[in-house]
């Protein structure tokens, strides 16, 4: 192999460690931080980029990873890349215990979603941006939860998760991140706590119940009131529909006798008409009798008195035989 062999052979490994270092391929959704002697230099988007070796380099970047392990726990990672993932990432916190304002150690878990905006600002305005978005969350959560009661975290979680985003996405502006939204996993409070809350919550399920449970029996006493009062009404009606029919039954009957009587009477008078007999002594003849037949029925052990003045009308009954027949004649 000659010299000249060997000088080619050098260049073409130059040139294709050149091209190997040299070109970079950034997939989408990542970006690369290129420095040449330690300054910035430019920023590598997706898709295919020239830059040169040994002068130009990438510059790192910490990154957090969390893994599941098989007892349940979580493993976390630090690892340093030269890509940055520019898509938004969930950051599983650990369980921490705060204080509430009523002086309560509560156990809480958070997770926080968060994107690199601005990947020279996540480099270069932060040593560590993940330890550095983990401990500011933990202050933040520890003053929001530190002026709120037990009983008010339990039940305010979307107001503690937009004060930790306010706070956190005001705060991390300045490293190139933006909290896109904070969730609260799990309140849990000490277990005597929890024991006296749910002793506390069958409290008041049993006033709930008894209070709906009154509350029923004195709507079935109203209703049973209401519906004895409208039968007392719907009778008394009755009775005065009653007693109005009865009245004018009986108004309608002494008309019809009253007219049946005056046809009675303008009968008499007709017949005797052109006689000497005067029609009110047969009229009076007659009430006589009748009155004298209510006197006498059922009265079979008992004297019967007849008044003085009725032995005259009763001398003319026999009278009126005589003035029917001159009636019949005339």
């Amino acid at each position: 192999m000659t010299a000249g062999t060997v000088v080619l052979i050098l260049l073409a490994l130059f040139v294709i460690f050149v091209i190997a270092k040299g070109v970079r391929i950034v997939q989408q959704s990542e970006a690369m931080i290129i420095e040449r002697f330690g300054r910035y230099r430019a920023t590598l988007n997706a898709g295919f980029n020239i830059i040169i070796p040994v002068f130009d380099k990438p510059r790192e970047i910490v990154f957090r990873f969390t893994r599941d392990l098989p007892d349940g726990n979580k493993y976390v990672q630090f690892m340093k890349k030269e890509r940055i993932d520019l898509r938004e990432t969930v950051y599983d916190f650990p369980k921490q215990n705060v204080i509430t304002k009523d002086n309560v150690m509560t156990e809480i878990n958070a997770l926080l979603y968060y994107q690199v905006m601005d990947p020279v600002k996540a480099v270069y305005e932060i040593e560590n941006l993940p330890q550095a978005i983990e401990k500011l969350t933990q202050t933040t959560l520890r003053n929001v939860i530190g002026e709120m009661d037990l009983d008010e975290c339990l039940t305010s979680r979307d107001t503690i998760n937009a004060k930790l985003r306010n706070i956190l996405d005001e705060a991390s502006n300045k490293w190139g991140v933006k909290v896109n939204r904070v969730e609260l996993q799990d309140i849990n409070p000490p277990r005597d706590i929890r024991e006296a809350m749910e002793k506390q919550m069958r409290a008041e399920r049993d006033r709930r119940a008894q209070i709906i449970d009154a509350e029923g029996s004195k709507r079935a006493m109203i209703l049973q009131a209401e519906g004895i009062q409208q039968k007392q009404i719907n009778e008394a009606e009755g009775q005065k529909q009653a007693q109005i029919l009865e009245a004018e039954g009986d108004a309608q009957a002494r008309i019809r006798r009253a007219q049946g009587e005056a046809e009675a009477i303008r009968m008499v008078s007709d017949a005797i008409k052109g006689t000497n007999a005067d029609p009110a002594n047969y009229l009076i003849a007659m009430k006589y009798l009748e009155t004298l037949s209510d006197m006498t029925s059922g009265q079979n052990n008992k004297v019967v008195y007849i008044p003085f003045e009725a032995t005259g009308v009763l001398s003319s009954v026999g009278g009126i035989k005589d003035m029917l027949d001159m009636s019949r004649k005339g």
